[in-house]
């Protein structure tokens, strides 16, 4: 696209562990009259905010964003508007930089944050959830993380290590493993935080942001981080039936109207005996990252009991 001269350059802000920045570039006239510029600066890298700046992490993070490349120039463009994503504009890279240019979402009528929310509004990221994991279910991550999501076990031998001994960290591999062999699979975001959706102004419709981490695995990962993110110990264990069975009739939906052959009664049993085991694995991450984390709670607890009721006993 060409553009006119950038009259207003804001920050929105600064990446992680400073790999760079997100800028709204704004023009005096053209449509779009902005845009966002997601500039990645490789070698630029400072301290973790909690202290693991390993190398092993700062080449998990040189791939995340080759990960968000190769997403928006072979995969986006399978999103429509029940899965609504920024459009991608144009994107480049050299040795030690990537440049994405994105579509401004606060400009085409997502221009909201929130970082709680209530049934209604959880509904609607739910929605989105579940019309992308069925959009994608069955389909193989090439050029994507092979396992979705920033916390498995695979990438987070530090974290692992770090961990307390205790019931959870002994039986880690044997969750990580049913996880990654579960039958039914999809493309999860990998990031799916409720600070990385955007909403409209009557707080009905989203999209979504932030694709560093997206790839192969069971669409349970992104619903309890996306639940743990935004609801509160109590609300967690009062609306997770609720919830749940909103996302599993949305995502039943989705796939009858694809034409895709797919025992649907069998992918919502499996994901549904999931839902406890994923919390499992990422409670795991949290105990060698963050031991101290608010989400280590006594519905944390509770998720990680019944995961091992379900496989152990």
């Amino acid at each position: 696209m060409n553009y006119p001269p950038v009259v207003k350059t804001e920050t929105i802000q600064t990446l992680w562990s400073g790999y760079g920045k997100i800028l709204r570039l704004q023009f005096d006239e053209s449509s779009p009259k902005s845009i966002i510029a997601k500039l990645i600066n490789l070698h630029e890298a400072n301290s973790h905010p909690r202290g693991w700046n390993t190398d092993r992490s700062h080449l998990r993070k040189v791939k995340s964003y080759e990960v968000e490349m190769e997403w928006y120039k072979n995969w986006a463009y399978r999103c429509d508007a029940s899965c609504r994503i920024p459009k991608c504009y144009a994107s480049q890279s050299t040795d030690d930089q990537h440049l994405i240019i994105l579509e401004d979402l606060d400009a085409s009528g997502y221009p909201f944050r929130k970082s709680n929310l209530n049934v209604e509004e959880a509904k609607v990221v739910l929605k989105w959830l579940a019309n992308f994991h069925a959009l994608f279910l069955n389909d193989s991550p090439t050029g994507l993380w092979e396992e979705g999501t920033y916390w498995h076990l695979a990438t987070r031998p530090d974290e692992f290590d770090a961990m307390a001994d205790s019931p959870l960290k002994q039986k880690a591999f044997q969750i990580d493993e049913i996880l990654r062999n579960c039958t039914y699979k999809t493309i999860v975001h990998g990031d799916a935080k409720v600070a990385n959706f955007c909403f409209s102004k009557d707080m009905k419709q989203v999209a979504a942001v932030d694709f560093q981490y997206v790839g192969g695995g069971c669409g349970m990962k992104d619903v309890v981080y996306f639940l743990g993110s935004c609801l509160s110990e109590k609300e967690c264990e009062r609306l997770e039936e609720q919830l749940l069975d909103y996302y599993f009739q949305v995502l039943k939906s989705k796939l009858m109207q694809s034409d895709k052959v797919i025992d649907i009664g069998g992918l919502e049993k499996e994901w549904r005996i999931l839902f406890p085991i994923a919390w499992a694995d990422f409670t795991r991450f949290l105990l060698g990252w963050m031991p101290t984390h608010q989400k280590l709670n006594g519905y944390s607890e509770r998720m990680v009991e019944k995961a091992f009721s379900q496989i152990f006993s």
